[in-house]
């Protein structure tokens, strides 16, 4: 099923990928409002699953291949208005670099301690409650 804003914007699906204590976000080359550093993300394509969408996502900005593992919510973007779905991801295959040139400027892989200086108006409290179960241990 896809998901569609109330202005009828597809809505956007973004992947929690962690590996090795470590989650990972990207840097968009134009910022959309206060957020630069977020986690790959794109639009949900007609037809698409939301989770098929984050993997997708990851694979083109990225040049990783994952999995989904589960859905962790999804909610409308207090900053940018858009519906939001966030799936936790497992790697598969590959090593993360800047694949999507003209989307991204860079990424970073994370540690736990570290998200505050990358997100400093917080996560999406199911997203933040995953990572700190899966981070922290």
């Amino acid at each position: 099923m896809t998901q569609r804003n109330a202005d009828d914007r597809p809505g956007i699906a973004a992947a929690i990928v962690v590996q090795e204590g470590h989650v990972l976000m990207v840097r968009r080359r134009v910022s959309e409002g206060q957020l630069s550093w977020q986690f790959p993300a794109g639009e949900v394509e007609p037809g698409e699953a939301r989770e098929d969408a984050a993997v997708r996502e990851t694979q083109e900005e990225t040049g990783l291949t994952v999995a989904a593992v589960k859905l962790l919510g999804e909610r409308v973007h207090p900053k940018t208005g858009r519906m939001m779905s966030y799936t936790a991801c497992e790697v598969l295959d590959g090593t993360a670099h800047v694949a999507d040139t003209e989307e991204l400027a860079e990424l970073a892989w994370v540690a736990h301690g570290e998200i505050p200086k990358y997100v400093p108006y917080g996560l999406f409290e199911p997203v933040q409650d995953y990572l700190d179960a899966v981070l922290s241990s």
